[in-house]
């Protein structure tokens, strides 16, 4: 056991991350913290995405010497799926922010107990 954990430190460190990321998100209740928590997450996964596309030995995936075998180099799906997934991450959180800021404006307060208490208030 004690082998794997030395062998997949790196996944280990991932896993942690999302952990913590994950912590964050159940345990406050602002809404910033909320969304540091789920970009938190977010880096964890594509922490863990990258590491398993990285095959040790090999190199990305761009033909130099005439080396054409796709033995020698990595698969570049992994890497395109980080890439994608952090273009959507960035504009899930500008929404998120820009939503949290609207709501700041209408209740004066970023505490999600208290805007659902406001809401209820309100009547809807």
């Amino acid at each position: 056991m004690g082998g794997n954990l030395i062998t997949n430190y790196a996944e280990a460190v991932a896993m942690i991350i999302f952990a913590i990321g994950f912590s964050d998100l159940l345990l406050h209740k602002n809404l910033i913290k909320k969304i540091i928590g789920l970009n938190i997450m977010d880096t964890a996964v594509y922490l863990f995405l990258a590491l398993k596309g990285y095959i040790r030995g090999r190199v990305a995936p761009i033909i130099t010497d005439g080396v054409t075998s796709a033995e020698k180099y990595i698969n570049p799906i992994p890497s395109g799926l980080v890439l994608t997934g952090i273009v959507v991450s960035v504009s899930v959180t500008a929404l998120m922010l820009a939503l949290t800021i609207r709501l700041y404006a209408r209740y004066h307060t970023l505490d999600l107990d208290e805007i659902s208490r406001l809401l209820k208030k309100e009547g809807m």
